[in-house]
């Protein structure tokens, strides 16, 4: 009578290929967040001198983009603050960067537009992002841009990121 294999008898020796495919679910994951985590501790440095965090240099570059905007319409747009941007609006407003504006029609609408610092800074702010863009962008083929970029929006289809990522990019989820 044989008997069941055990651990020991199914163990490939060290070295040895094993017939299991590698777990490349949770490498994907791991790699998907170093990345982001990478890209962020490089703007972070780069935002240093001017005192600004990744999440608010992204409102401030959305705003040079599309403004004037209402803050709902703000947290449309960005990927940086999954809640409301409200705390980051109001550090902006308060160092001068952003101006709160009354609606015309709508009173209680309120509109948010840079201020003449706020637009001082944004060709800084878009140099830094290009340079942000070079380190990671700039390691790969054109071919394996387009490829990633289709995976990951297919993995964001359907998610707040996505669907901010899609209006302020102009594509269709």
């Amino acid at each position: 009578m044989s008997r069941p294999p055990t651990a020991t008898d199914t163990a490939a020796p060290p070295g040895a290929a094993t017939a299991d495919p590698p777990h490349y679910d949770s490498e994907l994951r791991y790699l998907l967040l170093a990345a982001q985590r990478e890209g962020a501790r490089q703007m972070t440095a780069q935002l240093r001198p001017f005192n600004l965090t990744p999440a608010q240099a992204e409102i401030l570059l959305v705003l040079a983009e599309r403004a004037p905007l209402t803050l709902a319409e703000v947290g449309r747009l960005i990927v940086c603050e999954s809640g409301s941007p409200s705390r980051i609006v109001d550090t902006l407003t308060k160092r001068g960067l952003v101006d709160r504006e009354p609606g015309q029609v709508d009173r209680r609408v309120v509109y948010l537009r840079l201020t003449s610092r706020g637009q001082e800074l944004i060709p800084v702010l878009r140099a830094i992002d290009a340079r942000t863009d070079a380190m990671v962008v700039d390691r790969l083929s054109m071919e394996e841009q387009a490829v990633m970029t289709r995976g990951l929006r297919r993995i964001l289809d359907g998610t707040p990121s996505g669907t901010a990522l899609a209006a302020r990019f102009e594509y269709e989820v």
